[in-house]
């Protein structure tokens, strides 16, 4: 694995952080935003004989979590090649 210079490191990190923050954005929106907030709304609708609003509550932010972790590792493992500190 390479050694990053301390501004590499810094480039890095923090992109890795905006990454992180933004899932977070993504995954606050889905299970509070959708699961709690919008539940009335969403409730007018029906996924699988379920309520929309109680489905998100119950399965979605689930299901987006999974998603999420995935995503990020995926996302992650080219961040660490365009960088060049990919594990063997």
């Amino acid at each position: 694995m390479a050694q990053l210079s301390p501004e590499r490191a810094h480039q890095y990190w923090r992109r890795n952080l905006w990454l992180m923050a933004k899932l977070l954005v993504v995954w606050f929106v889905v299970s509070f935003g959708c699961g709690i907030l919008l539940v009335d709304e969403l409730n007018q609708f029906r996924i699988g004989g379920y309520k929309l609003g109680f489905w998100f509550a119950q399965q979605g932010s689930i299901y987006t979590f999974v998603v999420i972790v995935f995503y990020y590792t995926r996302k992650m493992a080219a961040l660490d090649r365009e960088f060049g500190i990919e594990e063997d």
